[in-house]
């Protein structure tokens, strides 16, 4: 799948390093285009601070696409669907797509909700420093936590950053005091719940959805497959016991009998010859067996079920490009229009997927595996291209936002509510994401989709489509809840309904969780702290 490269062969290592050539190439071009369009951007104001402001914030970029983006297709490579390319093709284009057309109007929620600095006498530059040395710990943790296949949350890490610079900030400005109270600790609370709540209904969720189309879908094939098995070998054996039978008769009895061979034969392809017509029990045992096979109906639950699910998985992901991305730009898409759109797209997918199933001929009728492998992967890249858009639009904030911040304080020298996102910061950091997932992602993506439970098609699509709903129902009801985490959970749920649960595995993944927010906090206030000290 493209993980290991112990198995990769000598001219795939020669098309990788061109590969790996030209992702740095790109990042590194990208990087300096960008940094003379900003540098004229900021009006020639802070230079030096905005180069590594600028650095960071492509590093940040870089690190949640080999953390988050990784994280989200990790299910699609376990499962064999996508191979890493292929992933990063499909990031490609849906991850920066999400973040050019509908991340920039997210990016300032990052700056809100966290800490109240407007009690606090605080300079332009003091305000970068905040930004900048949450971006830096936020970084250097994702970093961390990616080199190791941590999945982690990069808004969690984000925030801690901010809070970490945030406290420091304020014991320079008002004292201790006044410092702890800047936090919203009802924030912390929401994040220490989430890390509980996250992966509990990302498990139940997909612990139920896959639970049933195991049970409706993959044991019903297994079962018919086993039986169409049985009825070819019935069908050998009944061969060779007629020819031993028919060896053990006298040369007159061979005779007579082979001429009521020969009536049962052209009677047999009469289309409505029946069992009472045959003379032999050759024909007879052979019309019972080939009347049980024709009446097995091998595609009853691929044509029950699959169209079923396909529609509400494309209804659930419609809702998460819509809700979670095309609703930052476009504030007078009204809830009547999401819904009608998600109507749309899921009589789509039901009317697409039922007819592929009435389509299926030839040798796919009993190679159920094989057709529910196809169908299953169909429907799982359309969740993962839904879950990339969604994922760009959004969490493509937890770099641009600080960042954005930092820019505007640059080229105004002056503390904005909020922050304009050119189009020319959206794009590098796009770009930024997906080398990330290249270079870094392959880590994060064999802990989601390999170690911790062994993943197909149809269970990778559950566990997206699980994950996918719980993030959505939590929106709308305001539950705290973290994407990485919803999915690791769901990933849990799948390893549990097939009993291949790399619990081990969960006590790192569940340490980092809780110690996300006060390292990034505690690496945070020591970049402030350098930062004041050489820039202040």
């Amino acid at each position: 799948m493209g993980i290991s490269s112990s198995s990769t062969q000598p001219t795939k290592k020669v098309g990788s390093m061109r590969v790996n050539l030209f992702f740095a190439i790109l990042l590194i071009v990208m990087t300096i285009y960008f940094l003379w369009w900003g540098i004229g951007y900021t009006l020639h104001q802070q230079t030096l601070l905005f180069v590594v402001a600028t650095a960071f914030g492509i590093f940040m970029a870089f690190n949640i696409g080999g953390n988050d983006v990784a994280n989200s297709f990790g299910t699609s490579v376990g499962a064999g669907t996508l191979t890493i390319p292929q992933a990063l093709g499909v990031a490609a284009i849906f991850e920066v797509s999400g973040a050019v057309l509908a991340g920039g109007e997210v990016t300032d929620t990052i700056r809100k909700g966290i800490v109240d600095l407007d009690g606090l006498s605080v300079t332009p530059n003091q305000f970068i420093y905040v930004m900048l040395s949450a971006l830096i710990a936020a970084a250097l943790w994702l970093l961390y936590a990616t080199r190791k296949g941590l999945p982690v949350s990069t808004t969690h890490s984000i925030i801690g950053g901010v809070i970490g610079s945030s406290i420091v900030l304020g014991i320079y400005v008002g004292g201790t005091d006044m410092a702890l109270s800047t936090v919203d600790w009802g924030t912390i609370g929401q994040i220490a719940i989430s890390w509980v709540l996250s992966p509990v209904l990302g498990g139940i969720l997909s612990y139920i959805l896959y639970g049933q189309i195991k049970k409706n879908i993959i044991d019903y094939n297994d079962m018919t497959e086993a039986r169409i098995h049985d009825l070819k070998q019935a069908k050998k054996a009944l061969k060779q016991n007629h020819k031993e039978f028919f060896d053990k008769l006298s040369e007159s009895l061979q005779l007579s009998y082979t001429s009521a061979m020969l009536r049962d034969q052209e009677i047999y392809k009469d289309d409505d010859c029946s069992r009472e017509d045959l003379e032999t029990d050759y024909y007879q045992n052979l019309y019972d067996i080939e009347r049980e096979r024709n009446d097995l109906d091998t595609l009853k639950a691929l044509k029950k079920w699959v169209p079923l699910i396909a529609a509400g998985g494309g209804v659930v992901m419609t809702s998460l490009v819509v809700f979670k991305g095309l609703k930052n730009v476009n504030s007078s898409l009204s809830n009547l229009n999401a819904f009608l759109i998600m109507g749309m797209i899921g009589a789509l997918v039901w009317l697409a997927t039922f007819i592929y199933t009435k389509s299926i001929r030839g040798k796919h009728k009993e190679d159920l595996s094989k057709a529910t492998f196809i169908m299953f992967s169909w429907m799982q890249v359309f969740t993962a291209s839904a879950f990339a858009f969604s994922h760009g639009s959004n969490d493509i904030a937890n770099a641009v936002g600080p960042f954005a911040a930092i820019m505007d304080v640059i080229r105004n020298n002056s503390i904005a509510a909020q922050a304009a996102v050119p189009s020319a910061v959206m794009l590098t950091f796009g770009v930024a994401l997906i080398v990330g997932l290249w270079f870094i992602g392959k880590e994060v993506i064999q802990t989601v989709g390999t170690n911790l439970a062994k993943m197909h098609p149809a269970s990778g699509f559950s566990a997206e489509l699980a994950a996918a709903a719980v993030v959505m129902g939590a929106s709308t009801m305001g539950l705290p809840v973290s994407s990485t985490h919803t999915l690791v959970g769901a990933v849990l749920g799948i390893g549990m309904v097939n009993k291949n649960t790399n619990w081990a595995l969960m006590k790192p993944i569940g340490l980092a969780w809780v110690i996300t927010l006060p390292a990034a906090a505690a690496m945070s206030a020591i970049s402030f702290v350098v930062l004041n000290n050489i820039f202040g």
